[in-house]
């Protein structure tokens, strides 16, 4: 029986993760209020922050930022959402990451060392123009 428990679970956890990558905001914003952990992360170390960021989603980015999502966090290859929106030329997100605290020198590669890397002038003015601490 906990067998199927688990399939269950494994399956709903990669619902999840395609709700983020389709950038499906209200439904996985609705199952993050019900209890589901907003830094979810998979097998691979991308939480449901840097996959929408990855799959330019801007506003299940902000959504997931506005109930706590950890900007910082990095997956498994220390890429975070900053740098995958970033790589996505999503100025929108990467606005909505900065204007939560994200720092643009954070990861490996950095979000800056993202838009140097690909000659993306438009994010990098954007990354340089954040405020600093």
């Amino acid at each position: 029986m906990s067998a199927e428990l688990d399939a269950e679970t494994v399956a709903f956890a990669h619902r999840m993760f395609d709700l983020a990558r389709a950038g499906a905001t209200e439904e996985l914003a609705g199952q993050v209020d019900a209890g589901l952990p907003v830094n979810l992360t998979n097998d691979k170390g991308d939480s449901l922050l840097i996959l929408a960021a990855y799959h330019a989603h801007p506003d299940t980015v902000a959504a997931l930022l506005a109930r706590g999502a950890d900007h910082a966090r990095t997956n498994d290859r220390g890429q975070t959402a900053l740098a995958a929106a970033v790589f996505r030329r999503d100025a929108e997100a990467v606005r909505a990451l900065l204007a939560a605290g994200a720092d643009p020198a954070h990861g490996n590669p950095s979000a800056v060392e993202t838009a140097r890397f690909f000659d993306l002038p438009e994010m990098l003015a954007l990354l340089t123009a954040a405020p600093t601490d």
